[in-house]
């Protein structure tokens, strides 16, 4: 006689995005378990590390209280609340009144760990499309043992922001241009970087259109990418009285855009400071930056994909906030992840575990040295 299945492997087989969410589940979790031994040793809450520390404070006051918070600093200048988007902070207020027993802060890692596996369930659904489904299961778990990949474990917006701009990818290149135009609105009201998916596919939409093959819909979804940043862009500007004044409060947090001024400057320091080697570091990592964006276009990733990706880049250099802040940026650029996760499904499985093993302990190392200590190093 022979045996039936377990019901829960039936489930596993028919969800084909399983290993990779799996996967993901397996080096998110390193993650948090290297931060809790960490915190224990070191005495510090590592809980509050996730949920309530830089910008997850200005989430949780925004979603209690609305706009109008702002700090004066010693300097005379001026960090307001309306630099944050809205979407994380209104999910975060909804979520408490729906469940009252959830406080904003503890709504907001709720909603941040929720959008993180829909961002490794598109990221893979994005990888998959592209280079096979090993390889698609491979590139969400690269994205989960990012060096900067502790913030996807924190009530921060990276995670809303990659699940909306993957599953957007993924319809335009499905050819479901109203879906992806929402969702990248949705995405506008997140982060300001929603830019690059902006562009990706208003860019992908021009070429189709050259190419004689125009419609509707794609007109429909168009039109829909931009409205969730320029919403936010108009609303802030009505508020304040000045249409500049989304890009003015920028600028008082330090993050306006400079061209790479910042970034040049802040590379130079190093190299003439007391210890040069961190400067030719900065120059190396940035080098290996450029080499998987050109990995990227020497794969020849669809249009929109490759757009995307580029963006962020370019969106994450150009402006002058702190170095540190950088990694972080880029971390939606999971397009960058998809050639190095070609490159592992070729090997044996066995193989490509050890690799991604190695990295979820290292990801997870250095994300209890930032969390714990004072911020990125």
């Amino acid at each position: 006689m022979s045996q039936q299945p377990h019901p829960l492997s039936v489930r596993l087989r028919a969800l084909p995005a399983a290993p990779a969410l799996l996967g993901y589940a397996a080096v998110r979790l390193t993650g948090v378990v290297i931060l809790a031994i960490a915190a224990a040793v070191t005495g510090k809450d590592g809980l509050h590390r996730l949920q309530g520390r830089w910008d997850a404070v200005w989430y949780v006051r925004i979603a209690a209280h609305g706009y109008g918070y702002e700090v004066t600093l010693p300097d005379g200048s001026v960090h307001s609340d309306l630099a944050f988007f809205p979407l994380l902070p209104a999910l975060e207020r909804g979520l408490s009144e729906i469940v009252p027993a959830v406080d904003t802060a503890t709504a907001g890692l709720v909603i941040a760990w929720v959008a993180a596996f829909a961002a490794a369930w598109g990221v893979y659904a994005v990888g998959t499309h592209i280079a096979g489904q090993r390889a698609g299961v491979l590139l969400a778990v690269l994205w989960g043992v990012y060096p900067t990949a502790f913030v996807q474990s924190m009530a921060y917006t990276e995670t809303l922001f990659t699940a909306l701009a993957a599953w957007s990818l993924y319809a335009v290149l499905n050819g479901r241009w109203i879906i992806a135009g929402a969702l990248c609105a949705l995405a506008g009201l997140t982060r300001p970087s929603a830019a690059a998916l902006v562009a990706a596919i208003g860019i992908t939409a021009i070429v189709d259109l050259v190419r004689g093959r125009p419609t509707w819909r794609m007109a429909a979804g168009v039109l829909l990418a931009p409205l969730g940043w320029l919403g936010y862009v108009v609303f802030v500007a009505v508020r304040e009285g000045s249409p500049t004044a989304y890009f003015q409060v920028q600028a008082a947090w330090g993050n306006n855009i400079d061209g790479g001024l910042a970034l040049a400057r802040f590379v130079g320091e190093q190299l003439t400071g007391p210890n040069p080697l961190a400067g030719i570091g900065l120059i190396a990592a940035l080098g290996l930056l450029g080499w998987a964006v050109w990995l990227c276009v020497r794969q020849r990733q669809p249009l929109p994909v490759l757009v995307y990706g580029i963006g962020i880049v370019v969106i994450s250099l150009i402006g002058a906030a702190y170095f540190g802040s950088r990694p972080r940026l880029i971390m939606p650029a999971f397009p960058l992840l998809l050639p190095p996760a070609a490159a592992l499904a070729r090997l044996r499985t066995r193989w490509s575990v050890a690799v991604t093993g190695l990295l979820a302990v290292a990801s997870g190392l250095y994300g209890a040295f930032t969390l714990l200590g004072s911020g990125p190093p």
